[in-house]
């Protein structure tokens, strides 16, 4: 990713997925889009089955909300398939977060993020 102008800004762990995330912004760019590289920490981690089936590559696109519960119930709602219940702990303090399967259609995950405790 430095080869690419970008900096790491933070790593963290985000336990209940078993995975490490680095948080990767362009280099001089505060407040700029993020790049999240996960990584598997132990067997049963929740990019397992994807990077077994599919590979690495893309997994899922985050979007920063202002309440993850609210819009995974809006989700849910308009189709979407929650792949947490409840939101959980993210890599970073104060991060909250939950994943959606928005169908077949799209093919698409989608991470909800908010920073609210932080």
């Amino acid at each position: 990713m430095e080869r690419l102008g970008f900096a790491r800004i933070e790593v963290g762990l985000a336990e209940d997925y078993g995975v490490s995330c680095e948080f990767w912004t362009p280099a001089g760019s505060p407040g700029a889009p993020m790049v999240e590289l996960v990584s598997p920490v132990r067997a049963g981690s929740a990019v397992d089955r994807p990077l077994a089936r599919r590979g690495p590559g893309l997994h899922h696109l985050a979007i920063e909300v202002d309440d993850v519960t609210a819009a995974l119930e809006r989700l849910r709602r308009a189709g979407g398939m929650p792949l947490d219940e409840q939101p959980r702990a993210g890599a970073r303090k104060g991060m909250r977060v939950a994943f959606v399967y928005l169908g077949p259609a799209t093919g698409l995950v989608v991470e909800l993020v908010d920073y609210r405790g932080r």
